[in-house]
């Protein structure tokens, strides 16, 4: 992410996609091969949403918002990158309608701008997961038979084991660590 982004900028593009847009984009990508993360428990049964509405969690000085990124699964990067841009501006002037931020079907919250490295998010009900990704930062890594210092980023899962249990999770987050790392997202 962090070698895509300095490219764009090298090539002179006006509007860079955060990091946090990079996340947003490869969760929702993720999220068709995953419906039943994509889902809720309600009425003692499992509700698997049609829609991928990526809430996107806001820090206020009033506390926490979550707008709502609507069938992001169909934007492309530069897209979900404007609408995510968007609605921050208008949670930061008090301006969003009840529709910005209702009908979220899963969530994330990234801390990483506070310095955070990793926490554990709570699930937005109904939703039954919620994604928490902290700051990325250049950590000491294996590299062959050495070391290297590369660009790392925790990320962590909370999900409702009524709805999905910990090997699909994990899966899921396989999935969103390499849409993160492929070339191409």
């Amino acid at each position: 992410v962090t070698r895509r982004r300095s490219a764009l900028k090298e090539n002179g593009e006006q509007h860079i996609p955060s990091i946090n847009d990079f996340i947003l984009s490869a969760c929702a990508r993720a999220l068709k091969d995953f419906p039943s993360l994509n889902a809720a428990f309600t009425d003692q049964r499992v509700e698997l949403y049609s829609d991928i509405n990526i809430g996107m969690a806001v820090a206020l000085e009033e506390g926490l918002v979550v707008p709502v990124i609507r069938n992001a699964d169909r934007l492309s990067l530069q897209e979900l990158a404007k609408q995510s841009r968007e609605l921050a501006d208008k949670a930061q002037k008090k301006k969003l309608f009840p529709l910005d931020y209702e009908g979220g079907t899963f969530t994330v919250s990234n801390l990483g701008m506070f310095g955070v490295d990793s926490f554990i998010a709570i699930i937005n009900p109904p939703q039954c997961a919620i994604l928490a990704v902290g700051q990325v930062g250049p950590r000491v890594v294996p590299h062959g038979e050495g070391i290297a210092v590369r660009p790392i980023m925790t990320m962590s899962l909370s999900a409702d084991h009524r709805v999905v249990d910990g090997a699909i999770a994990a899966r899921f987050l396989q999935e969103v660590k390499r849409l993160l790392e492929a070339p191409d997202l």
